[in-house]
């Protein structure tokens, strides 16, 4: 018999997280769910299971921890579950390079956001080359793909995240395995009210925001095409090419000196 797949989905308890789980469930995947907090978890596990008949495990970690990788694939390695689809999701909003002065607040934010998700590649994509199928959606951000002024770091860590799964992707072409950096734009989910981002985005007009089903098919979508960089959203993606230019990105050098 075939084995049914099983996905891995970090930062599954809210937002993008969460509707990954509830999309990949009704593709028919088993589901790992990861997130900090078990409650929300343990109620998501419970629904996807009864409306879609699926396994479900419910993994708690903070992967700003360094251990939390090894942890929870030695976890999973040690009840026999294998990982056919990968989904790296789970990050904040972060603090301010320069102003913020406690460095290990830094650190934690480049665990989470950048080691812990090439650890969690690191860890699970050989044995996916080695079965001939897997699936990997780095999460990103269209703030990785341009320079801008602020706080120096959520930019910065979405631009590794593009750069390794663009290199992964070259890597592992042929091998059944596709990988892709998944840049949504500006997305409806309770992302800006935990980072205390709520005004920011009630100043804003509407058509600059998708919802989080739409974000999350386009990327399903997109990493079954083979695409190793996706933006997510129209609009996002008639802007991306102008963003990308030379003389663009002049502009915003020039905005960050005034």
């Amino acid at each position: 018999m075939t084995r049914k797949r099983t996905a891995l989905i970090t930062g599954a308890s809210a937002g993008l997280g969460e509707e990954f789980a509830r999309q990949l469930a009704a593709q028919g995947y088993n589901l790992v769910l990861l997130a900090r907090r078990r409650d929300r978890l343990q109620a998501l596990a419970a629904e996807l299971a009864q409306a879609h008949g699926c396994t479900t495990l419910v993994e708690v970690a903070d992967l700003s921890d360094p251990a939390a990788p090894d942890a929870l694939y030695n976890s999973l390695s040690a009840q026999g579950i294998e990982i056919d689809y990968l989904v790296n999701n789970a990050g904040i909003a972060g603090s301010d390079l320069l102003q913020d002065r406690d460095w290990a607040d830094h650190q934690a934010f480049f665990q989470l956001m950048m080691l812990s998700v090439a650890q969690l590649c690191h860890l699970f994509i050989p044995a996916m080359r080695e079965r001939g199928f897997g699936r990997v959606i780095n999460v990103a951000s269209v703030a990785g793909r341009i320079p801008r002024a602020g706080g120096c770091n959520y930019g910065p860590s979405k631009a590794y995240l593009i750069a390794l799964s663009e290199d992964l992707a070259v890597t592992l072409q042929g091998s059944g395995v596709q990988v892709c950096a998944l840049c949504p734009g500006y997305t409806h989910t309770d992302f800006h009210s935990t980072a205390g981002l709520q005004d920011m985005k009630d100043g804003m007009p509407g058509f600059v925001w998708y919802s989080a089903d739409v974000v999350v098919r386009e990327g399903l979508e997109a990493v079954e095409r083979g695409k190793p960089v996706y933006l997510s959203g129209r609009l996002y993606r008639w802007l991306d090419p102008l963003l990308q230019s030379v003389f663009t990105r002049r502009l915003f050098r020039m905005a960050a000196r005034h």
